[in-house]
């Protein structure tokens, strides 16, 4: 099942997609209140995907919207938290470039980010102000269907309500100075994450899931050209289980939390560039990123201009960081050991 928030009469609600329509959730189950996103179904229990699956299948004559006639909001409009992760070794090797510490291949390291600036589909992203080297990152990202605390990796997976497309928009600048000190990513991170199309519930993507990783293609486009293409999510050093068992240790998950799994092989510009992508360069106003992943969908952004355009400001990055080398990493192929 494909849940998503849409807006109807300027208001967003949560909705099914059933082929090329979507249907309302509030009047298929009948609710008192509308429920405006699809952390709001989450909300209303553990149970809350089988009995919307229930609900369905059992509805004969359910009023259905054209897709095409909507607006797409991002499922989760403010999530609790959005916890980010780094697990994919290529990523955090730089393609073999740079060694990783111990620590990283101990366990599954995140940072949190902003739940404040969510975008949905085909929104435009305001160009963060003090940076000149903005980058995207193509993630997948599970959405927590159940509050938990201290769950072992083994009963991790019947805690995620499902999965989805995951931008974690990234300024190398900022995020550049932010290192340097030992602290962050902060600012570097925090302008805006891009959430959608939908939210794949994970019994529909089960046929992906092996040895606790989603076993999907993933692909990015600038401009209509591809920049990475059909990279394996399956790939991934760390697993689902280990993010959420690492999340919820001495802590709290809940209905609505995002974990992203950090950028999957290839899915940055920097990573574009060392496989010598030719027309890699980073973001600029005006460029269009369409990132897809397989059974899931496309999560499509533009980039708009400055909010604010001060060139002066004080704590703006005090220069750029080199760029990457073209094609040195042209022949890196990455095995998971």
């Amino acid at each position: 099942m494909k849940l998503l928030t849409y807006e109807n009469n300027g208001r967003p609600r949560c909705g099914i997609l059933q082929e090329d329509h979507v249907i309302d959730v509030s009047a298929l189950l009948g609710t008192r209140q509308t429920l405006k996103d699809v952390q709001a179904l989450l909300e209303l229990g553990d149970d809350a995907i089988a009995i919307t699956q229930d609900a369905l299948a059992k509805s004969s004559n359910t009023l259905a919207l054209p897709l095409d006639s909507v607006k797409l909001r991002s499922p989760i409009l403010q999530p609790p938290t959005v916890r980010d992760f780094m697990i994919f070794e290529e990523h955090a090797t730089a393609q073999g470039t740079r060694e990783r510490e111990e620590a990283w291949y101990r366990m599954p390291i995140f940072y949190f980010s902003s739940p404040l600036r969510i975008f949905g589909p085909d929104e435009a992203i305001p160009y963060p102000s003090c940076s000149q080297m903005l980058d995207y990152e193509l993630e997948i990202g599970c959405v927590v269907g159940k509050t938990g605390s201290n769950i072992s990796e083994g009963d991790a997976l019947s805690y995620i309500a499902g999965f989805l497309i995951f931008n974690d928009w990234s300024c190398r600048d900022v995020q550049r100075d932010e290192s340097a000190v030992g602290l962050g990513p902060a600012k570097g991170k925090d302008s805006a994450s891009t959430l959608g199309p939908w939210l794949v519930t994970t019994d529909e993507l089960a046929p992906n899931i092996k040895d606790g990783r989603l076993h999907v293609k993933c692909s990015a486009k600038v401009n209509g050209d591809f920049w990475v293409e059909d990279s394996d999510g399956g790939l991934s050093y760390h697993t689902w289980g280990a993010m959420i068992e690492r999340a919820s240790r001495d802590s709290r998950i809940a209905p609505g939390d995002v974990l992203g799994c950090g950028t999957v092989g290839g899915g940055s510009i920097g990573e574009a560039i060392r496989k010598g992508y030719e027309k890699a360069r980073f973001l600029q106003p005006g460029d269009v990123v369409e990132m897809t992943v397989e059974n899931i969908g496309t999560l499509r952004s533009s980039i708009g201009p400055k909010e604010i355009n001060d060139s002066n400001y004080r704590y703006g990055p005090k220069d750029q960081p080199p760029m990457p080398e073209l094609g040195i990493a042209s022949n890196y192929k990455y095995e998971l050991k």
